[in-house]
């Protein structure tokens, strides 16, 4: 259910607006979304499992938090995020 490392390095790298940067909101929720992810894939075989469902209610906060603090710091960044990760339509 968690992110490998191979898998987080990735992430970082593909994100981080320079190099080293892994706390930018685009490279949080970039990892926060690859969690998001693997819990859905989860819930597809354990449909009963409420005690992750409350962890992921968490993430899906948590991301959405940053998202929108994004868009009001910088709403270019915030589009090319969104339109990167396919998070809306």
């Amino acid at each position: 259910m968690s992110i490998t490392a191979e898998r987080k390095h990735e992430v970082v790298q593909r994100f981080a607006r320079s190099v080293g940067d892994t706390g930018s909101p685009e490279v949080q929720v970039a990892i926060l979304t690859e969690r998001i992810s693997n819990l859905t894939e989860h819930f597809n075989v354990h449909g009963k499992d409420r005690h992750s469902r409350r962890g992921l209610l968490k993430l899906i906060s948590t991301r959405r938090r940053l998202l929108d603090y994004l868009k009001g710091k910088d709403s270019s960044r915030y589009e090319t995020l969104i339109k990167s990760l396919g998070l809306r339509k």
